[in-house]
């Protein structure tokens, strides 16, 4: 017979987070190099409503865990989404809308590439209930998309761009610096024309070479250096700064009120719900905190949701890995966290990470007072010093 300590009966969560859906459709035309998503090439196409009604029995799977709470956001992520049907994306809200209790005015993301294919599907997409665009642009330069093996020219970037805004009010662009051969010149062109659209909001990200990539195994020549690729950093972030943009978190920046609302769920440690082949999640219970991750090969995914069985795995965090899962989502907002948030989101006091906030302090990586926790300029320049701190001895 076990032994439950005092400990183990005090923790929990009083209140559980706000509740996002992320929905992953796998495909795309042509995998990225760079890229580290779970995503595969259509290359013979694919049954885009079996999919749907599997994403939809998916779903089903998991509403006893969150009968009653009401989604705030949906994001349908990829892969590249677009590639389906305004009619499937319509099945799909649809059969969303009849499970869970969303919230009258949810923010529905979808994330599209360009090409005028996919654009001239945006007001289908717009009446089946999308409300935000996020387009993958990357680059308004040929010379840089080809150097990143995307299937779009800046003409068709440009064209999508322009056709998004005349069909949703809030617009997304996904835009990459530090590119092989880029000038600071030619990374700041890019932001002027985002600007210049003025779109919504614009997601800055620095090109990293990741682990099983076409990249990391052949690895572009001509990269910037790391001071050249920081003075691109800055001088962006100054760029949207004087155009009125927010720079709300580490590569994410919005005009007055159009953050996004689901990416902000999930750096405030939010819930969400997962569906779709390779999609994690994160759901809270008032005594457990639970991660999950579906099948992530297609026809595995749909083998396992016939089965009953969509998750490759599943299994509850670990309270020492709480503080580190916490701060790698919240220490990437620039303006910080409420302090009261930690216990609130994490079921433990303050107090547990008392030693690691101070020697934050004392190395200048964070700023705080009784009611926030910030990181400051040099912690958010040296964010994984930063976040290395919370980590539990042994990791």
């Amino acid at each position: 017979m076990s032994i439950v300590s005092l400990d183990q009966l005090r923790w929990g969560l009083k209140e559980l987070p706000p509740l996002s859906l992320y929905v992953h459709v796998p495909w795309c035309i042509r995998k990225c190099p760079y890229c580290d998503f779970n995503s595969h090439e259509a290359k013979s196409g694919f049954d885009e409503m079996a999919y749907v009604d599997a994403l939809l029995r998916d779903l089903e799977f998991d509403l006893p865990k969150i009968w009653g709470r009401p989604v705030r956001t949906i994001f349908i992520g990829g892969g590249t989404p677009s590639l389906l049907s305004a009619a499937a994306i319509d099945a799909l809200l649809t059969g969303i809308r009849m499970r869970v209790k969303l919230d009258p005015d949810a923010e529905i993301t979808l994330e599209a590439n360009p090409g005028t294919f996919e654009a001239e599907k945006f007001q289908g997409f717009r009446d089946a209930g999308v409300n935000r665009l996020s387009i993958g642009i990357q680059s308004f330069d040929d010379r840089h998309l080809k150097a990143l093996g995307r299937v779009h020219d800046a003409g068709q970037a440009r064209a999508a761009v322009e056709i998004a805004l005349n069909t949703f009010d809030r617009v997304n662009l996904d835009l990459m610096y530090a590119l092989p051969n880029q000038t600071l010149a030619e990374a700041l062109s890019d932001i002027d024309t985002a600007i210049g659209f003025g779109v919504s909001h614009v997601s800055a990200y620095h090109l990293t070479i990741e682990p099983n990539t076409l990249f990391a195994v052949q690895v572009p020549a001509n990269l910037p250096e790391d001071d050249a690729s920081a003075e691109m950093q800055e001088a962006i972030e100054r760029r949207l700064a004087e155009a009125g943009y927010e720079h709300y978190e580490t590569s994410a920046f919005a005009q007055p009120g159009q953050r996004s609302r689901h990416n902000v769920n999930y750096w405030q440690f939010g819930d969400y719900l997962g569906i779709g082949a390779g999609a994690h999640g994160k759901l809270s219970f008032h005594d457990r905190i639970e991660r999950s991750m579906r099948a992530k090969q297609p026809a595995a995914y749909l083998k396992a949701v016939a089965a009953g069985e969509p998750n490759q795995s599943l299994h509850n965090v670990d309270k020492a890995d709480l503080p580190f899962e916490f701060m790698m989502n919240l220490l990437r907002l620039t303006e910080g966290f409420e302090s009261r948030l930690f216990m609130e989101r994490t079921g433990l006091p303050l107090v547990k990470i008392e030693a690691e906030l101070k020697q934050a302090e004392a190395r200048g990586l964070i700023t705080r007072d009784l009611a926030t926790i910030r990181p400051t300029e040099l912690g958010q320049r040296f964010l994984n010093d930063l976040l290395t701190l919370f980590l539990k001895e042994g990791d």
